[in-house]
């Protein structure tokens, strides 16, 4: 059964006081006015899937074709756009706001976004190597990688060794993380462990792939109810006005 991901923002790390006296790390992720964009049908397209867009941008900067595909769905601008693959059965209607109950107490999730960049790193720091000897005639090179290569046959260093460089601002996916709780006013979804990615960047967060899909979880996705969805885009729109008023 493949249903739709959903776009969160990730808040930070806290922890959970459970009712059994345990203390659970969890990270914090927040729906930001998570909307569906667009749809992908196999008819039209030849998959199905689901585009949403997540956060608020101002009109002035986003470019006139994305404008007008936002225009098209009636939607506000969004701040960050992701596409998932779902199953026909499980496509999402237009305009429709996901909830954070879309996911359940309990399940598991996978967990994408963008490792923190580190800049260029030794073979130890982001190799976990073990280094060279801190005595013994070893000098000046103690956190060095060692050998890379051979000596005449081959007589070159092999693509992909594991040497110094470039760490992190890398796509990273985190399996298999267990929600702990949700709160659908808040638009929280409280994740047990780390996820990748700076406080405040943009994650995205699937069904696990190697774990079983609950059964009590809501299909095609938990969507606010249509009234509420116009009260949010009248009071968004309204805001919209007030800052452009502002800045003139």
């Amino acid at each position: 059964m493949l249903r739709s991901g959903v776009i969160a923002r990730k808040v930070g790390m806290t922890r959970l006081f459970m009712e059994d006296g345990r203390q659970v790390p969890v990270t914090v992720l927040q729906l930001d006015g998570l909307q569906v964009v667009a749809q992908r049908t196999p008819e039209k397209d030849g998959y199905a899937a689901v585009q949403l867009g997540a956060g608020t941008a101002k009109a002035k900067r986003v470019s006139k074709a994305m404008r007008g595909h936002f225009a098209k769905a009636k939607v506000p601008p969004k701040r960050k756009i992701a596409e998932f693959r779902v199953d026909p059965e499980n496509l999402i209607e237009v305009g429709a706001e996901i909830t954070a109950n879309h996911y359940t107490e309990g399940q598991y999730v996978d967990v994408s976004g963008t490792s923190i960049g580190k800049g260029f790193a030794g073979a130890m720091k982001r190799h976990n190597f073990g280094g060279l000897r801190a005595s013994h005639g070893v000098s000046i090179s103690h956190r060095s990688h060692g050998s890379t290569g051979q000596c005449q046959d081959p007589g070159r260093v092999f693509k992909g060794k594991k040497m110094a460089g470039h760490m992190g601002a890398a796509r990273v996916t985190t399996q298999n993380l267990q929600v702990i709780k949700t709160d659908v006013e808040r638009g929280l979804i409280m994740v047990k462990g780390a996820v990748p990615g700076y406080r405040g960047g943009w994650v995205t967060i699937k069904d696990a792939v190697k774990k079983p899909l609950p059964d009590n979880v809501p299909l095609p996705a938990a969507i606010k109810p249509a009234q509420s969805v116009e009260e949010n885009r009248a009071t968004e729109e309204a805001a919209a006005e007030g800052g452009e008023s502002n800045e003139s």
